[in-house]
């Protein structure tokens, strides 16, 4: 006896994918805010750690357990912006409580006499007028790795970014090519 044939059924298959299209979604969605952070870096403040047009993704889950380390490279709420729209990628250098200074194109931590060792940099930082930053409690003090050609906390209105807008931990650039940041 020959086996009947199922008739397809086009109502089940357009459900079916329905589902599969909404549960992608909401995973992208779940990744994107909770779990990763995607940018694109569109200046070259920090090259040559990571270059003009490079998509770099974050950790969000870095600092749910524990600081920013000095040192991390951030993607962070950019703190003039009063929309909190607008996302910068920099180098953690002053922690809380951190005092730092620049002097003839270095940087001292803590009234140290040895400036701050940047082997990150791609070229020495052209001296400008000293300046003398206190980081308050909860917040961090940004710089780039392209000292020269950065917009960075030296330059900003709001020279600290609190804790709470800082969205995650650089780990690695995934465009033009795959290579891990550090």
């Amino acid at each position: 006896m020959p086996k009947e044939r199922e008739s397809f059924n086009w109502r089940e298959e357009i459900i079916s994918w329905i589902k599969i299209i909404i549960t992608a979604a909401v995973i992208a969605f779940l990744l994107n805010n909770f779990i990763i952070a995607n940018s694109r870096v569109p200046s070259g403040s920090m090259e040559q750690t990571i270059m003009t047009g490079d998509r770099v993704i974050g950790s969000r889950l870095s600092y749910y357990f524990g600081d920013p380390e000095r040192g991390d490279i951030v993607i962070f709420h950019f703190p003039d912006d009063p929309t909190g729209k607008t996302y910068y990628v920099k180098r953690v250098i002053g922690l809380p409580g951190d005092v730092i200074d620049i002097r003839n194109g270095k940087v001292y931590l803590n009234n140290s006499e040895t400036p701050l060792q940047e082997p990150y940099l791609p070229e020495a930082m052209d001296p400008e007028p000293d300046a003398h930053y206190e980081v308050p409690e909860n917040c961090y003090f940004m710089l780039g790795d392209n000292r020269n050609f950065s917009a960075d906390a030296r330059r900003w209105k709001h020279k600290y970014v609190e804790k709470d807008k800082i969205i995650a931990k650089v780990l690695f650039r995934y465009f033009p090519s795959v290579k891990k940041i550090e």
